[in-house]
């Protein structure tokens, strides 16, 4: 899949495992603001990461497709799928290696959301991923990455 294939409007979140509480919550915060900006959007996840969103939203007035994470990379990297926007939220070395993947293999922008009480060391981790970076300190508090996110998605959505 060349840039040109990408399918215009498509989000991608990647969530890994959610042992920092403030990940579930910011995960449908960002795809409520992706659907309100039209970018319809898939949510890759572990199993458990998955189940947390699927029972904080059982009607499904946030999500729409929620896929396996390793799935998701696989599709990715045989070129089967792509998406305009890639969202990984990191917190451990595992998201910084779903970060370089998706900036290795997609065509479409990377963003990796950086978080927890470790996030400026990981943040040093990832000087060499070509990708954005969002970085927002803390582990239960979701208000500074609400923030953050608002500041990218208005400067993202209005790019687009």
């Amino acid at each position: 899949m060349t840039d040109k294939q990408i399918p215009a409007g498509t989000g991608l979140v990647m969530l890994g495992c959610p042992q920092i509480p403030i990940q579930t919550s910011a995960a449908l915060y960002l795809v409520h603001r992706l659907r309100k900006a039209g970018i319809a959007t898939t949510v890759a996840g572990t199993k458990a990461a998955r189940s947390l969103l699927e029972v904080a939203d059982p009607e499904r007035a946030y999500l729409d497709e929620v896929i396996d994470l390793d799935a998701c990379i696989g599709m990715v990297a045989e070129h089967e799928r792509d998406f305009d926007l890639c969202f990984v939220f990191v917190h451990n070395d595992a998201g910084i290696a779903y970060s370089a993947s998706m900036a290795a293999m997609s065509g479409g922008g990377v963003y990796a959301v950086i978080f927890g009480g470790s996030a400026e060391e990981i943040l040093a981790q990832m000087d060499e991923i070509p990708c954005e970076k969002i970085i927002a300190k803390g582990s239960h508090n979701p208000l500074p990455m609400k923030r953050k996110l608002d500041e990218v998605l208005q400067w993202v959505v209005s790019n687009r």
